[in-house]
């Protein structure tokens, strides 16, 4: 009989999921495995709730957005017995061993369900490309260009009607989508978590700009950008159940929007692209990544590899203990932003 093994996509979803469970499907498959996939990330684990994918469930996913096997932000630590619970259902269900795709959070549970024994491999996860164990994540490619595309169009409406738009893209702790939609868009100004950028000096850029030849501006803004007037904002934004804050009550963008517009009298609107950047189908470089990484996760376990994640190294796919992914985060460095800066204006 052959061996079960399962697949749980967690946390928000990423463009390049689909592909990463028919990467491991197939190749599973191929190496004597039978699958299946939780479904609604931990909460399907905790449950048991789950369905059988087969090849002929998976061979037509590959250019689909979102994740046929449904995700969720539940956290087995603040669920009642939740690792017990997950033990009983691998354990009724026979499962070997099984792959968590998901970002610094859903890893963090991997790695722990890993030391009290459950035979897990990693798959990183996350739009915003901050795992530091990996070149990079899949959907970030997709994500840039949504955004870059968003920055285009808004750039035509600014132009016409002499206003100022301000961006919000995502990135809860690193900037790497505002960063790189933003240059490559030709944004006016990028504000990213990791440095500060002070209200005054941004809005004296934007009126030296507004006097001179160019009257419109794009200013692209990370949701997780705080600027210290917005203290009592973050305050009340409340959090989930990893303990993040609740960036829809923040709307940094607006805030930013409504600043600019008090400080010095231009016309401004705020836009948040929110989960238009998730949506709709991968690029063909997530399709390919999503691929290989789910064909790794799938090797890993046939060979024993357990505590490991995939992981992009150059242009291989390699992997590296799952502690390594969690351990810290990948930031935008201080010579990205500097160069970022140089173009601001």
């Amino acid at each position: 009989m052959a061996k079960k093994i399962g697949i749980l996509t967690s946390g928000g979803d990423a463009p390049g999921l689909n592909p990463v469970i028919a990467g491991y499907t197939k190749t599973a498959i191929k190496n004597g495995f039978e699958v299946i996939g939780f479904l609604d990330g931990w909460k399907g684990l905790i449950e048991g709730y789950y369905e059988n994918l087969t090849l002929d469930r998976v061979k037509e996913i590959v250019q689909e957005g979102g994740t046929i096997l449904g995700s969720s932000r539940t956290n087995p630590r603040k669920e009642e017995k939740g690792f017990e619970r997950i033990f009983e259902t691998l354990k009724k269900l026979d499962i070997y061993a099984f792959a968590a795709c998901g970002g610094d959070d859903t890893l963090g549970v991997a790695k722990e369900l890993n030391e009290k024994g459950a035979n897990v491999v990693g798959v990183p996860k996350t739009i915003d490309n901050d795992l530091e164990a990996t070149d990079q994540t899949f959907g970030f490619d997709t994500s840039i260009n949504i955004a870059m595309d968003a920055i285009d169009r808004l750039r035509t409406t600014a132009r016409s009607h002499h206003r100022i738009f301000v961006l919000e893209l995502m990135g809860r702790h690193s900037g790497w989508i505002a960063l790189e939609a933003g240059m490559a868009g030709n944004a006016n100004a990028i504000i990213i978590p990791e440095f500060d950028y002070p209200l005054a000096e941004l809005c004296k850029l934007l009126k030296k700009r507004h006097e001179g030849t160019r009257t419109y501006s794009i200013v692209v803004v990370a949701e997780g950008v705080s600027f210290p007037e917005m203290k009592e904002k973050v305050e009340k934004a409340g959090k989930d159940s990893f303990g993040n804050i609740i960036l829809a009550n923040l709307k940094v963008g607006e805030f930013l929007a409504d600043e600019i517009k008090e400080r010095t009298g231009l016309p401004v609107r705020a836009v948040t692209l929110g989960h238009i950047q998730r949506g709709g189908p991968p690029s063909a470089y997530d399709r390919f990544l999503g691929l290989r990484y789910g064909a790794k996760a799938a090797e890993l376990i046939h060979t024993g590899k357990f505590g490991r994640m995939a992981s992009l190294q150059g242009t291989n796919i390699a992997d590296v203990p799952i502690e390594k992914a969690v351990a810290k985060r990948k930031i935008v460095s201080k010579e990205l932003w500097l160069l970022a800066k140089s173009f601001f204006g």
